[in-house]
């Protein structure tokens, strides 16, 4: 694999990192009473809702930045786009042990909120691959390597925070801080990698003209785009459906099963090699045997059922086990999607979709985030009858606006 690859896939795995990084070390942290974090007293409603609040403020600040950052790329050049996006992430970072050495959470909003808004990398470095691509096959084997990438970086990111938060593993020097020390080197060098091996492909630069509510004129652009809406349209569910259960797994467990921060590091370990395996070896084998509209169908009914399972479940260590069928087919499903949202527009616009599909994804993440603190202090499992009720919308979806030949068409492309 050429540098210019590995510097890209390294974007995204960083870009995800801070999840499976964040999430168990910024759960435990606001849930449990003897990280001393919150003012001693703080009821558990009350940590939910900044558990929601801090998550939020992240997604919130990832849908108002990644459609616009995203689009930006197409004007001023991928190779700028992730540059910006890197450097925000390193501020964010910082901002986030300077709110550990404190014990401020007010910092700690800052630097989700800045995380946020630069975390567009994602979706420029899915268009950076596209506009290396020769074919469709080549094209959807590397929409893989781009779960694989997230994959990857959900595995690093809860190895990072358990390890070096453990000082029964490595000693005294063992600390909160400590993994987002890490974070920032591996960002510092995955910079370096970029300006050094990846280089604009077929771009012409176009003078750029800012428009502040960019990111509403871009799903409203979708909107009128018959294809790309039928498409967001149903993403936007599944996604809501997936986030639902990715976002509050960790605070679920904490508090049904009273997982430690290692523990819910090895949840989102098996999250991550799941989605890995799937996604990286069977997700070309599939869409060679099956239609993408169909692949996407049967899947969201699995994540759909594998989660009844998982809320029903009293086992902790059949907890885990739950996880995999949910995530193997999430992991099928999602590039396949991205997949269709290339197919709806030509190569001038990749950019711009993957930012529609990323703008999507971050708001439906941002709402139920927010939403999800007061549902989990009325009911732990609420959260995730709501990302059931999302998942089946979505199927709903599909059988009203994905049987005309517009959308059929898709499969081809």
């Amino acid at each position: 694999m050429r540098m210019a690859n590995i510097a890209l896939l390294m974007v995204v795995v960083l870009d995800i990192m801070g999840q499976g990084l964040l999430f168990p070390i910024i759960n435990n942290l606001i849930m449990d009473p003897s990280l001393g974090f919150m003012p001693e007293g703080t009821s558990v409603s009350t940590r939910q809702l900044g558990y929601g609040l801090v998550i939020g403020t992240f997604f919130l600040f990832w849908f108002l930045g990644a459609a616009y950052i995203s689009k930006v790329s197409d004007y001023i050049g991928r190779k700028q786009g992730i540059m910006i996006c890197l450097s925000g992430a390193l501020a964010g970072y910082i901002l986030t042990i300077l709110a550990l050495v404190f014990q401020s959470f007010i910092l700690l909003l800052i630097g989700r909120a800045i995380s946020g808004f630069t975390a567009g990398n994602q979706p420029i470095a899915q268009a950076a691959l596209v506009d290396m691509s020769e074919s469709d096959e080549q094209r959807t084997r590397y929409m893989g390597l781009i779960i694989v990438a997230f994959a990857i970086g959900l595995v690093i990111g809860p190895v990072i925070g358990g390890v070096l938060t453990d000082q029964g593993l490595i000693g005294a020097i063992a600390s909160l801080e400590l993994p987002f020390y890490v974070a920032c080197a591996l960002i510092i060098l995955n910079m370096v990698l970029i300006a050094i091996y990846f280089h604009n492909v077929n771009f012409t630069r176009r003078k750029l003209k800012f428009r502040p509510v960019e990111i509403f004129l871009t799903l409203w652009q979708a909107s009128k785009r018959p294809n790309v809406a039928k498409v967001s349209i149903v993403f936007f569910f599944e996604q809501l459906g997936i986030v639902s259960f990715y976002v509050f797994m960790d605070n679920y467990f904490f508090s049904r099963f009273q997982f430690d921060i290692f523990q819910n590091s090895i949840a989102m370990l098996v999250l991550g090699v799941t989605m890995g395996v799937f996604s990286g070896f069977l997700v070309g084998p599939i869409s060679k045997q099956a239609r993408k509209t169909s692949i996407v169908f049967a899947g969201i009914t699995i994540m759909a059922l594998a989660e009844v399972v998982f809320i029903i479940n009293d086992s902790a260590f059949f907890a885990y086990l739950t996880i995999v069928p949910l995530i193997a087919a999430f992991g099928i499903v999602y590039p396949t999607m991205l997949t269709l949202f290339s197919a709806c527009v030509d190569e001038t616009e990749q950019g711009w979709v993957m930012g529609v599909s990323v703008a999507l994804f971050t708001l439906g993440a941002g709402i139920i985030s927010i939403v999800g603190g007061p549902l989990m202090a009325i009911d732990i499992r609420l959260p995730f009858f709501v990302s059931i009720c999302s998942f089946v919308i979505a199927l709903g979806l599909i059988g009203l606006l994905w049987r005309g030949a517009d959308v059929q068409k898709l499969n081809a492309g």
